[in-house]
């Protein structure tokens, strides 16, 4: 038997810790939490506000019955909820299920019963689109609505709402690592493709590695300031979430991008970071006069998707 075989060496919980996102946000609450984490219109949080947040919603669900395996599944644009379901939904073992707002109810509906959901929260705009994608999926699901102030608004059709669901939790909810840090944490789906779309499983260490190698890839420092132009739907915000949470950074929301939208951001948050499609370089680099706005701070892009124009790189 070899030295290094023994059962001395095994994993234990001194010298193993399955890789996960749900990690990211302990850490961070614990370190750093009065630092900024959210800013959406008027709304500020810090981490350790968002924390509670976090930790009510996986409570909540978790009283409702949801736990490992099942999938909750999101209708809802870039706004900090978005945001708190990839932190939290990870801690109950649940999967992750964030759908492209622009899809229509049909195919919204496969999703949803291709995807097992068992929840669904919906931001009210698109409330009509996800009554008629539960129509078609043929699921009894538990439905959240999600009322954004800075939303145009919309019917709820849910059982209560999401800061009403937020109030049947406990701010005490333990984060909880996987028991595999292969198991499911998210699903995506593809779209625009052949036939119906395609699911696609994250672990929680694909996710983690991927949310680490952002941070190595591009270089970033503590405490960046990330603007939301990327679509937190689009395979999962790229792990930005996660790699945003890590660094203890700030996440600045837009619920739809506009250059007039994103100039503000750079000049009254300091933005430092954005990811987005080349569509978004040409919103920047073709913005109007009346579009702009002065800053002072570095701003540093990752795109994806598609080569942007050379044009658009030389604007940029």
């Amino acid at each position: 038997m070899s030295l290094y075989s023994g059962p001395e060496l095994d994993k234990n919980l001194a010298n193993f810790s399955p890789l996960t996102p749900v990690s990211v946000l302990k850490r961070t609450e614990r370190v750093y939490p009065d630092l900024p984490a959210q800013i959406h219109g008027r709304i500020r949080r810090n981490w350790g506000e968002v924390a509670e947040r976090c930790k009510r919603l996986a409570s909540a669900l978790s009283q409702r019955g949801v736990g490992k395996g099942d999938t909750v599944a999101l209708i809802v644009p870039n706004i900090p909820e978005a945001l708190e379901c990839a932190l939290a939904i990870p801690m109950l073992g649940a999967v992750l299920n964030a759908n492209n707002v622009r899809l229509d109810a049909a195919t919204l509906g496969f999703i949803l019963e291709h995807g097992e959901a068992k929840v669904l929260l919906v931001d009210t705009e698109f409330s009509a689109l996800a009554r008629e994608a539960v129509s078609h999926s043929g699921r009894d699901l538990f439905i959240v609505d999600i009322e954004d102030p800075e939303g145009p608004g919309g019917d709820c059709i849910g059982e209560l709402t999401y800061e009403a669901l937020l109030t049947e939790g406990s701010p005490d909810f333990p984060y909880t690592p996987p028991d595999d840090e292969w198991d499911a944490l998210a699903l995506n789906y593809t779209s625009g493709t052949t036939g119906q779309p395609k699911g696609v499983v994250y672990s929680h260490r694909g996710a983690w590695t991927n949310a680490v190698n952002n941070v190595v890839t591009w270089e970033m420092p503590h405490h960046p300031a990330y603007l939301w132009t990327l679509p937190l739907f689009h395979c999962n915000g790229w792990c930005f979430p996660w790699t945003i949470t890590m660094l203890a950074g700030t996440h600045v929301f837009l619920r739809s991008p506009s250059a007039e939208g994103i100039y503000d951001a750079f000049a009254q948050y300091g933005v430092t970071h954005l990811c987005g499609a080349p569509i978004i370089m040409s919103m920047i680099a073709g913005a109007g006069d009346a579009e702009r706005q002065p800053f002072s701070q570095s701003v540093r892009m990752m795109t994806a998707a598609a080569p942007p124009p050379p044009q658009t790189i030389q604007a940029m």
